[in-house]
């Protein structure tokens, strides 16, 4: 028998669209244009529901206020958030009122099923489910943002021919398990995969390592070692960090990459060797060979198939399957299987944070979090090094039950709130008692440079200057949300991708001055 979805929109198209996607991913869909009557339905008596689809603004009854009252009255069906409107603050308060997933609109029929799969299998687990995270090749990768799935298609593509890859993207982003995934989906399937961080090897040993070399080529060789290049030969090998490459063995690479020989340290004689190159770099390649550090002919060599992998910041919408991923993972590995899942609080804590170390931060976190927990899910007290770095938040002190909850910090008045899981008595009287309060937000606003129309000598400035800081601001006010800022603008994205190429601007870096 298939699922069945309620689908909750105020907008008839939306609600086809979606009834569209999930009944081609093989379920039954109910539609409903009101949270109002939505409710009624899932707490009428013998209600057989097992996921919701809700659009979080609706007029009269808003998707949060929907998942208040579910939460109220105790029903545990998941619940798969869709907002088009506001940033990560709206996304974290509908995490925290207990949402399972959310997605961004327009939602593609993929992303929507793979949601839907994982919060079925969720709720018919009692562990968390590892998700796509089963196997080997593309389906080992946990992602479900569109950013993620344009870079496994293109992945994808990437194995079905030799071409060379260059990934890049900055530290912990999972370039290496990206580059595993086209070996195991190519045509070298099953032969070596060999990886070498160009960045860890001292200068002096680089050449030795990478070519191999006699016995007795210099001194301390006492004998001959093959190299990486030889012992990938007939499957791929991995060069991690490898603008770190010095000059000298930039030229060597060369010599490889173009004639498929190299020239092992103390031999007289170049070898043979049959390999997939996949590059990555935490670099920006381009501003390096402009430096001269990095040989123009050896960039257009390896940049044949260049693969972006963004930041986990830029795809917030992958972290609550990455971090149901590691919970599964992790509990396996140390032999525990009482964690059942993460506090709503603490998913929202997680979604928040920016992660400068990108998914090795995560994974770390929640291995961390995993060996110190004593209860059956992670709360918000596992994770006080991320609750430290968020502006304006801290952990409140334990309750009666132990589990510590957030406090967000009114820098107004003396008025601190908490954030974590209450009795329904409690939030009743809490509601009661404080009708107004508002929602947790960072006490100090961000500083946002002023656009101004007015030159310094009291003329008008041109129209050029005007939208390329018009656009740069935009980029800082909506923390890179390149459809946000499109919107906002009223513009197309195309259009705003053609403008930040014309202007020289940076996405990440908005506020610096055009190169």
């Amino acid at each position: 028998m298939s699922s069945r979805i309620l689908i909750v929109d105020d907008d008839p198209v939306q609600r086809r669209l979606l009834k569209a996607a999930a009944e081609r991913a093989g379920y039954e869909t109910e539609l409903f244009q009101d949270g109002a009557a939505a409710l009624d339905r899932l707490t009428s008596p013998g209600a057989s529901v097992d996921a919701v689809v809700l659009d979080l603004m609706m007029p009269e009854m808003s998707g949060l206020e929907v998942l208040e009252r579910l939460a109220g009255a105790e029903i545990a069906v998941p619940v798969i958030v869709q907002t088009g409107h506001g940033g990560i603050e709206t996304v974290v308060q509908a995490m925290r009122a207990g949402a399972f997933d959310f997605v961004v609109k327009p939602v593609s029929p993929e992303r929507l099923a793979l949601s839907l799969r994982n919060a079925l299998k969720a709720m018919s687990s009692p562990v968390a489910p590892r998700l796509k995270g089963n196997g080997s090749g593309f389906a080992s990768i946990v992602a479900a943002s569109p950013a993620m799935d344009r870079v496994v298609s293109l992945a994808q593509r990437a194995a079905a021919s030799g071409i060379p890859v260059v990934l890049e993207g900055e530290s912990g982003v999972g370039k290496e398990m990206v580059a595993r995934a086209i070996q195991v989906e190519s045509a070298r399937r099953g032969k070596p995969f060999v990886t070498v961080n160009c960045g860890a090897i001292p200068e002096n040993l680089v050449e030795s390592i990478l070519f191999g070399h006699e016995k007795g080529a210099f001194t301390g060789a006492s004998e001959r070692h093959a190299g990486k290049f030889k012992e990938a030969d007939g499957g791929t090998l991995f060069l991690d960090e490898v603008g770190e490459l010095p000059p000298d063995i930039q030229v060597k690479l060369l010599r490889a990459v173009q004639t498929g020989e190299i020239e092992t340290v103390g031999a007289r004689l170049p070898k043979k060797v049959d390999i997939r190159l996949i590059s990555a770099t935490n670099k920006d390649l381009i501003a390096e060979v402009k430096a001269g550090r990095f040989r123009e002919d050896l960039y257009y060599r390896l940049n044949v198939f260049p693969i972006h992998i963004p930041a986990l910041r830029k795809r917030k919408e992958d972290i609550p399957q990455l971090v149901r991923h590691f919970i599964s993972r992790f509990s396996s590995a140390i032999g525990s299987h009482r964690i059942s899942g993460i506090a709503p609080e603490a998913m929202a804590l997680l979604t928040a944070h920016d992660w400068p170390g990108n998914i090795r931060e995560l994974e770390n976190a929640i291995h961390r979090a995993i060996v110190l927990s004593d209860g059956k899910r992670l709360t918000c007290d596992l994770f006080p090094q991320i609750a430290a770095q968020l502006p304006g938040y801290k952990l409140g002190a334990a309750d009666a039950s132990g589990e510590a909850g957030l406090v967000a910090i009114d820098t107004n008045g003396p008025v601190q709130r908490s954030y974590r899981d209450v009795s329904r008595d409690e939030a009743d009287a809490q509601a009661h008692a404080d009708v107004t309060a508002p929602q947790p937000a960072p006490p100090m606003e961000p500083s946002y440079p002023s656009v101004s129309a007015i030159t310094p000598d009291g003329e008008v400035r041109r129209i050029a200057e005007l939208e390329e800081e018009l656009i740069r601001f935009a980029l800082l006010f909506y923390g890179g949300q390149m459809s946000e800022v499109a919107r906002r603008l009223g513009i197309g994205r195309s259009t705003l991708y053609r403008k930040l190429k014309d202007y020289a601007i940076d996405p990440d870096h908005p506020n610096r001055e055009a190169a």
